[in-house]
């Protein structure tokens, strides 16, 4: 049977694949992402696998390497042994903690979603997503241009699901599928069109997707501060398995 830190490391492992960075560099079990400062998670040091060099040395290694680059150094810190011994390090170098995240998982043996092939949200043509969810995040052009590049490096299976009112995309998602597992990210509604549902309707399609393809979990990472996401994959069954942050030396 799976321990809580072999589940770690999948979901992990996967995450990666599913929100590439640009660049990847491995230092004694810890990975470092690059992208051009394009968010926290893909311009930032994964402790995943135990190392054995000194700690404060490779945190040193890190530091230099994210200076080069005109960057913060950045470590995201999962719940396992590795993230919480390293926690303590850094904070007494000084890193900040921000942006505490829940990690989620849904068994999809007895999700029952409407056929993605007859929903009324099937993927529109890439162009036209990536345009709704640049005016639905107020992304700036620099920003636009790294999460294209980001969306190309995807190598898994993945869909573009949204939801148009009057002609108007309202609602985005992805999905990303490797391996039995469905990964969701980029979900957001117009706050214009919020508390109606629409988010609902956007995840329910992509696990209706997955789950067609071949999917038998779905994960995902949702702030703790975002209520009404809570909220909601609570609603759907999804459940915590663990929680990461992020430390920043600024």
């Amino acid at each position: 049977m799976d321990t809580a830190e072999d589940t770690l490391r999948t979901i992990e492992e996967l995450s990666l694949n599913a929100w590439p960075a640009f660049q990847t560099n491995l230092l004694d079990g810890w990975i470092l992402r690059f992208a051009d400062g394009y968010t926290r998670r893909a311009n930032s040091v994964l402790p995943l696998y135990p190392g054995s060099g000194d700690p404060g040395k490779k945190i040193r290694t890190c530091e230099q390497a994210y200076r080069n680059r005109n960057l913060p150094t950045t470590f995201k810190l999962p719940g396992s042994r590795t993230g919480q011994e390293l926690d303590r390090l850094l904070s007494a170098r000084g890193y900040r903690s921000e942006a505490p995240t829940s990690t989620q998982m849904l068994d999809l043996s007895a999700f029952a979603g409407s056929d993605p092939a007859e929903s009324p949200l099937a993927g529109p043509p890439p162009a036209a997503w990536q345009a709704a969810f640049d005016r639905l995040t107020s992304m700036p052009p620099p920003q636009q241009q790294a999460h294209v590049r980001l969306l190309d490096l995807i190598l898994p299976a993945k869909r573009l699901a949204s939801l148009t009112i009057n002609s108007r995309i309202v609602a985005c998602g992805l999905g990303v599928l490797q391996d039995g597992y469905l990964g969701l990210f980029d979900i957001i509604v117009d706050p214009e069109y919020r508390r109606k549902g629409y988010g609902k309707q956007i995840v329910q399609d992509l696990l209706g997707w997955g789950k067609g393809a071949g999917a038998h979990t779905a994960y995902l990472n949702v702030m703790l501060d975002n209520t009404p996401a809570l909220r909601l994959y609570d609603q759907l069954g999804f459940r915590e398995i663990y929680r990461y942050w992020y430390r920043i030396l600024l």
